[in-house]
């Protein structure tokens, strides 16, 4: 039997078209139609509008559930990770979550955090959001290991990671999101400086979707290799979406609060380039112009497994991305809130680039590891796409106006 990985990149590079085409069935011409710009009606449009001042824009901080989850994505995010210092303890992590909270608080609302020796950049909230983030090492210094809930552990090892020590793991997170680039900036220098006397910072991952008002608020966004990413994804607001995000049960702190999976994934863009549009349509299953699947029109078309073309191949291939990532059950799904990343340019002129997969889910091990197995074994993007980070974080619940993130955990 040929080498897979071979006859996969074989099959999808340039010169391969006309197998592709002979297999994909009904593929478009080569021609690079006009970009369909198509909302989602299910969407919530963003925050705020063209009219007065975006930038005064604000996102509750107090409430339920944390802001930066269910909040419609920014233009910008920052995800930074932090390991505690030696000795720090439940009483000094009590310290540090108050702390943080009260900056957090401030600077969401176009407030200065106190002592901040910038305040006229605090003005201008643009839609702030700050969210945190425990891991296993912040609940082991919390004393609660014993019942520290399974999602908080790192992610068993997949034959397609090639995982960097400086992307991955982390006691806390601190995911930080703006439509101001300088408004986060700021954010992020003010939070970090707080914190620094608890903890370090181990890693910090930038990333950036299309700007506010470039396109229709609730459109999918499009990832640096061209594809709508996130069409299939629960819509804030829904039972659906509540069911798939919000943890119901397990250890009450924790209840109101999610999980969040942060995988870190190059794209390898020189690569990818060689290979055609039929190709590149072939492996996804879905149309590059308007995201619509290979059997359907319309980007949120339901996609047909069970069709084969004129030969009697299926039209979308037992191993096109949308195929092995696809979730039947809505209450298994995960919510897909990602960013692009690009750290420019090697030396040799390669893009650095790719995709901060942020993954938020009721339960990582009913719902986000069955998803993974499945790309991990077969999917033809494992060819153009790397995961070179990942972590694992519990997000606890919101708070009230007189509480702090982590006070159901740590009192």
């Amino acid at each position: 039997m040929p080498d897979p990985r071979l006859s996969r990149r074989g099959l999808l590079a340039g010169g391969a078209a006309t197998a592709v085409g002979a297999l994909a069935g009904c593929a478009p011409d080569q021609a690079v139609p006009p970009v369909a710009l198509q909302a989602d009606p299910r969407a919530a449009a963003a925050s705020g509008g063209p009219e007065g001042s975006a930038g005064a824009a604000t996102e509750p901080f107090d409430g339920v559930h944390q802001a930066g989850i269910a909040t419609a994505p920014q233009t910008y995010g920052v995800f930074v990770g932090l390991d505690l210092r030696p000795q720090i303890d439940r009483e000094a992590l009590v310290r540090m979550m108050r702390l943080l909270t009260d900056d957090a608080r401030r600077l969401t609302q176009g407030r200065p955090a106190l002592a901040d020796t910038e305040p006229e950049l605090a003005v201008l909230p643009a839609r702030l959001t700050v969210t945190f983030g425990f891991g296993p090492g912040f609940l082991t210094a919390a004393g609660l290991t014993d019942r520290a809930p399974e999602a908080a552990a790192p992610l068993p090892a997949f034959a397609i990671d090639k995982l960097r020590k400086e992307w991955s793991g982390g006691d806390l997170l601190l995911q930080i999101c703006a439509d101001d680039a300088l408004t986060l900036a700021h954010a992020l220098r003010m939070v970090v400086k707080d914190a620094r006397s608890f903890a370090k910072v181990r890693w910090i991952q930038r990333g950036f979707r299309r700007g506010a008002y470039t396109q229709p608020a609730g459109l999918t966004q499009r990832n640096v290799m061209g594809q709508l990413d996130g069409t299939v994804n629960p819509v804030p607001g829904t039972p659906e979406f509540d069911r798939a995000v919000w943890v119901s049960d397990g250890p009450q702190w924790l209840r109101g609060g999610t999980t969040l999976v942060l995988r870190r994934i190059r794209a390898e863009m020189e690569t990818w380039d060689a290979v055609d549009r039929i190709g590149k349509e072939f492996t996804v299953g879905r149309r590059l112009d308007n995201g619509a699947p290979l059997t359907g029109r319309d980007e949120h078309d339901d996609a047909d497994f069970e069709k084969l073309n004129a030969i009697g191949f299926p039209v979308i291939s037992e191993q096109a991305h949308i195929r092995r990532a696809h979730v039947a059950d809505p209450n298994l799904r995960i919510f897909r809130r990602v960013y692009n990343y690009d750290e420019g340019l090697t030396s040799e002129g390669h893009a650095d680039s790719g995709l901060l997969f942020a993954s938020y889910q009721a339960d990582v091990s009913r719902q986000f590891l069955p998803i993974q197995r499945r790309l991990a074994e077969a999917d033809l993007l494992n060819e153009w796409t790397t995961p070179i980070g990942s972590a694992v974080f519990a997000i606890p619940p919101g708070c009230s106006p007189g509480g702090w993130i982590g006070d159901g955990l740590l009192t």
